[in-house]
């Protein structure tokens, strides 16, 4: 496995690439939770701040802080309607910048792979939430054929080629983020899988979308011209076969939920 840190600093591109899944996936995943108005909120992992708009939007929070490590995911997200409600700043998952028992509900939004340490992170989650506060998660099933660029990623390693993959696909299965959340003393715990579906103009439009993931794009810089011509054809046989028209793709996330005791 290649052993490159994955970077996302390039906020519209990841907009293009992978917020508009976030937000299918997150649409789902707040009808789940059904909180309540008025709740003080962080979301951690915040990246362009996908997921944080539609807190702002759906939720009436009392308060939203989005904390991401990359100034360019952070600049993105300050540009968006949500920074009337929302504040934006950089931080670590593993080390959050709030004292104890500062909100109501700590979230993260297609993140927790990407924490180097799952459990201190899921332990940073709980200690920043109050008693009876909520404590969630969902993120591609990355072990499970649930991740978006899977087609992709597949026909690369066919090809031998190592593209950078998160550090931790591991917590993406449900087992052990029951295990993570339980871990952390929280009760209530519950689990679902959210499927949803997005639909591109056509295959051009899929693997341009694709192509400014940093888990692959990097990976494709270094190839030569006819092999990108050669994985490209292999992709479109996988996810398009004959067809020149639209093309929709299933992505399936696991999500988990618990409440920290009062």
């Amino acid at each position: 496995m290649n052993e490159q840190i994955l970077r996302f600093d390039d906020g519209a591109a990841y907009e293009q690439m992978m917020g508009i899944w976030s937000r299918f996936a997150g649409d789902i995943f707040l009808d789940w939770l059904a909180p309540p108005p008025g709740l003080r909120w962080i979301d951690i992992g915040c990246g362009n701040g996908a997921f944080t708009e539609l807190l702002v939007e759906r939720c009436a929070p009392a308060e939203v802080q989005g904390i991401d490590p990359s100034d360019g995911q952070l600049a993105y997200a300050r540009s968006r309607p949500a920074a009337r409600v929302a504040s934006f700043l950089q931080g670590d998952a593993m080390a959050l910048p709030f004292p104890a028992g500062r909100f109501d509900a700590a979230v993260m939004a297609l993140v927790i792979v990407f924490v180097p340490d799952p459990r201190k992170g899921v332990a940073e989650m709980v200690r920043v939430i109050g008693p009876g506060g909520t404590a969630a998660t969902y993120i591609w099933d990355m072990l499970g054929g649930g991740f978006p660029l899977d087609p992709i990623l597949v026909e690369m390693r066919a090809m031998d080629l190592s593209p950078t993959r998160p550090p931790r696909m591991e917590a993406s299965q449900i087992e052990m983020l029951r295990g993570l959340w339980t871990g952390a003393g929280l009760e209530a715990v519950e689990t679902r899988e959210i499927t949803v579906q997005r639909t591109f103009a056509d295959f051009d439009d899929f693997w341009t979308s694709c192509a400014k993931a940093p888990s692959i794009g990097p990976t494709l810089a270094a190839m030569s011209g006819g092999d990108v011509a050669k994985l490209k054809d292999s992709v479109r046989t996988r996810v398009a076969a004959d067809s020149a028209g639209p093309i929709t793709r299933t992505a399936r996330a696991n999500a988990i939920k618990g409440r920290l005791p009062k």
